[in-house]
């Protein structure tokens, strides 16, 4: 299948495949004319970077899971490992984020919203 199939078969856009072709993520065939041809192989490891990169995943992260994906010999528990470390992080952003919306209600909530020129707000903002 060519680059448009691919894509449309990966929910990836043309775009994105042939950037992951730039930095050697996929690696299809070159026809005589230059054109390149996916299969069905290509098209999976396309759908697991989709998949990757929407949870989260780093490049090299998803470089990693393409390597386990190809490794007939792998442990399952490598791959468990890398996503047990993109989950602690998603629980560390989780926790920064919490934070940032309790320093945002407290903000909110001191602001009288009147039509006056002060603003407690700013004022907060303003100060160490």
């Amino acid at each position: 299948m060519n680059i448009g199939e691919a894509a449309q078969a990966s929910g990836l856009p043309a775009k994105t495949i042939r950037y992951y072709e730039d930095i050697g993520l996929v690696r299809p065939m070159r026809e005589a004319n230059g054109y390149r041809r996916f299969g069905r192989g290509d098209v999976a490891r396309l759908v697991l970077l989709r998949r990757a990169r929407a949870l989260g995943f780093s490049v090299e992260e998803c470089r990693e899971l393409l390597s386990l994906y190809e490794d007939e010999q792998r442990h399952a528990g490598e791959v468990r490992a890398i996503a047990r470390e993109r989950l602690a992080a998603v629980d560390s952003r989780i926790a920064e984020l919490k934070a940032l919306r309790r320093q945002l209600a407290h903000l909110v909530e001191a602001c009288s919203g009147g039509a006056g020129s002060r603003c407690a707000i700013l004022e907060e903002l303003s100060h160490d």
